[in-house]
Formats: structure tokens, C-alpha cells, sequence
């Protein structure tokens, strides 16, 4: 694999190799990496299976310390493809909270931000194409 991202790139077995592409991937690439899955009501009702994720929408963890925890996200890092949730948090040996960051792929969108009409255009799309 060259040292550049390159789009062209065709999945390889090898972790080293993907793990190298999600990294110096650019960040309008890395922004897909940050797409989760969304819950049965929402996937009815807008009819796509996963959007990505973004502040503001109420999310349920599926995997780790915080499953079946249900909070809204409060950031959501494109570098690191990781979010922050309410009320995830560690409790640290001198007893300060500290956030846990959590991977898109291990939440489920119960509730969307629809507040950005960006967003609302991106649905939109996403149903013509399944129309057509």
C-alpha cells in the first residue's frame, strides 16, 4: 500500500493495511467511518439503515462497560472516529469523572438531531434513491 490514501485502494486481509487506510484517510473520508446504525422506528420511517452520527442525537449503547445505556451525544472527535456520551463516564482512583470515548459502531441512533437542515437533505436524498 503507498504511503498516501488513495481511494482506489482494494480491501486487503491484512489488519495493518485497514488499519493504515482508516488512519490517513482524509477527513471527509473519516466521516463515514462515524456512521451507526439506527433503530427500527427510524429506519421505517426515514428508510435507510444507518446515518452518521452527530451532537444533539440520543443514542443506546450496544457493546462494553456502558450497554443499554442510554444518553445524548455530547462530541464527536472525526479524528478518532469516536463519540461522547452523557453519563458515560469512568470514575477515576482520586474520584474525578472523565468521559469514555465509544465507537459509532457500538451505538444504536434511537433519536435523530433533525435541528440542521443539512441533515434533513441528506434523508431526503436517501430516500430518492431508494424510490427511483
Amino acid at each position: 500500500m503507498k504511503r498516501q490514501f488513495s481511494n482506489a485502494w482494494k480491501a486487503s486481509s491484512q489488519i495493518r493495511k485497514q488499519r493504515k487506510y482508516r488512519h490517513s484517510a482524509p477527513l471527509h473520508v473519516k466521516h463515514k467511518f462515524l456512521s451507526s446504525h439506527l433503530s427500527k422506528e427510524l429506519i421505517t420511517k426515514h428508510g435507510t439503515r444507518n446515518l452518521p452520527i452527530r451532537k444533539g442525537d440520543t443514542v443506546k449503547i450496544l457493546r462494553g462497560q456502558f450497554k443499554n445505556h442510554m444518553g445524548k451525544i455530547e462530541k464527536v472527535f472525526l479524528k478518532t472516529s469516536k463519540a461522547l456520551i452523557e453519563g458515560a463516564e469512568i470514575i477515576k482512583k482520586d474520584g474525578s469523572k472523565v468521559p469514555y470515548p465509544i465507537n459509532p459502531s457500538n451505538i444504536l441512533i434511537t433519536t435523530l438531531n433533525l435541528e440542521d437542515k443539512e441533515r434533513q437533505k441528506i434523508l431526503e436524498r436517501k430516500n430518492a434513491k431508494k424510490t427511483s
